[in-house]
């Protein structure tokens, strides 16, 4: 789905760097910005440090002098501002906002907007009544009620990674390491056999009142579910139990 960024009267260039980074985690790369406060802020070297190698989505977004040029393709408009207006667009929370819009997923797509774009207002003072009232929804960011005060790119982040999250979302990236084999039932038991030779050895474990240890620590190891070369290495550490029993006892 068509999804647009849009920053109104955006006075410091950082922020403009921040929220290009914030975009293309997410995926997304639809940035316009309304009358900043610097002509020349998308090559400004503030902007390029904080886009962290987003410069493709610098180098793709567009200056306009008007909300209206923002919008064109555009049939959704979500403002965002924590405080709701009066007689202004209904205020809701992002996730829950998405779901409305979004519908399930066997709703037809043509009930879906063909194009959304999000809104996000001057750092100095917010977004004006009149662009907030063209608006079909007012997103406000939950926060704690006695702070919540967002830096622009941060709020970016979030309405991108709910956004996302709406639409389906990313897999995680596959296991980096290989999966290792579990320890069978054999090994299991030739381990505990050698660790209870190894806990006799050093006093711990009486084999004339063993009570009920050994098979406390089997289902300790049961539950743990043991890969082949954790058994090895516990297989070495009673070894050494022994040894150095042995050694003591000279």
């Amino acid at each position: 789905m068509k999804t647009r960024f849009i920053l109104i009267q955006t006075s410091h260039a950082g922020n403009v760097g921040g929220t290009a980074r914030a975009m293309k985690v997410m995926g997304f790369d639809d940035l316009v910005l309304v009358a900043p406060r610097w002509a020349n802020v998308l090559r400004r070297e503030e902007t390029i440090q904080r886009a962290s190698g987003a410069n493709d989505v610098l180098t793709k977004a567009r200056i306009v002098d008007t909300l209206d040029e923002a919008l064109d393709g555009i049939e959704h408009l979500c403002a965002t501002a924590m405080t709701p207006r009066d007689f202004g667009p209904p205020t809701r929370h992002p996730r829950e906002h998405f779901a409305a819009l979004l519908g399930t997923p066997e709703a037809p797509a043509s009930t879906r907007p063909g194009g959304v774009a999000f809104l996000f207002g001057s750092e100095r003072f917010g977004m004006r009544n009149e662009d907030v009232y063209r608006c079909h929804a007012c997103l406000s960011i939950p926060t704690d009620p006695q702070f919540g005060s967002l830096n622009l790119a941060a709020a970016v982040q979030l309405i991108a990674y709910d956004w996302r999250q709406a639409l389906g979302g990313y897999a995680l990236p596959p296991a980096s390491a290989p999966e290792r084999p579990l320890a069978d039932a054999k090994a299991l038991a030739g381990m505990l056999q050698h660790l209870e030779q190894a806990l006799v050895a050093v006093d711990f474990l009486d084999p004339e009142a063993p009570k009920k240890l050994m098979p406390r620590l089997n289902q300790l190891f049961n539950r743990a579910a043991p890969t082949e070369e954790e058994i090895h290495i516990l297989r070495g550490v009673a070894k050494a139990m022994l040894q150095t029993a042995a050694q003591a006892k000279r």
